[in-house]
């Protein structure tokens, strides 16, 4: 009895508790929780520029779970259909996406890209958000929130920025990573990769 209970704690000891709790984005390395309050990890992907496929953050969607268990259950069987990714983006649950990245942006050029992401959307409210985006160094991470209410909040490098309180916009912000027009369809993909075992 003791040796069985001696081999149990060793293999707990083995397998770091956090091991099972993370996930791992596989062409970076990043890791991100599975969890984060009442958020579950959706999936994770690379964000990657050129010909060269030079890495720049890695990419993480959480979705509250009353949305998975409720508007997103709905679409069980067809997780990859544009309805999905329409109530996805437009549904007025607590979402969001973390970018942690893997290398140095210069603010010049992040702004440039997220200006060009949502080209047609409200012009004033891409200068505002666009302005939020400082130079960034690796390993440091921004976090974009739906508020319910259809508010924008964002967390730039530990650093929180006024909220934007439009839900046109805030949709059109999702919709840069998993909308019709994605900027990187792998991205679109890899972000709800996790939806068959947590809609159900």
């Amino acid at each position: 009895m003791k040796a069985i209970a001696a081999a149990l704690i060793a293999l707990s000891l083995a397998v770091p508790p956090a091991a099972a709790q993370e996930v791992t984005e596989p062409g970076s390395g990043v890791r991100f929780a599975v969890k984060r309050a009442d958020l579950s990890l959706l999936g994770v992907g690379l964000r990657t520029r050129t010909w060269f496929k030079v890495k720049v953050y890695a990419i993480a969607l959480y979705v509250a779970d009353s949305a998975l268990s409720g508007p997103l259950a709905v679409h069980k069987g067809a997780l990859g259909s544009p309805a999905f990714y329409k109530d996805l983006i437009w549904g007025d649950f607590a979402k969001e996406v973390h970018l942690k990245f893997t290398r140095d942006v210069d603010q010049g050029t992040i702004q440039d890209a997220m200006r060009e992401a949502l080209a047609g959307a409200d012009k004033a409210r891409i200068d505002t958000f666009v302005g939020y985006f400082p130079e960034i160094k690796a390993g440091q991470e921004c976090v974009i929130r739906w508020v319910p209410g259809g508010t924008l909040e964002t967390v730039m490098a530990g650093k929180t920025k006024p909220p934007i309180a439009d839900r046109d916009f805030v949709a059109a912000v999702f919709a840069v990573w998993l909308g019709e027009k994605a900027i990187q369809e792998d991205i679109k993909k890899g972000l709800v990769s996790r939806a068959p075992a947590l809609i159900k």
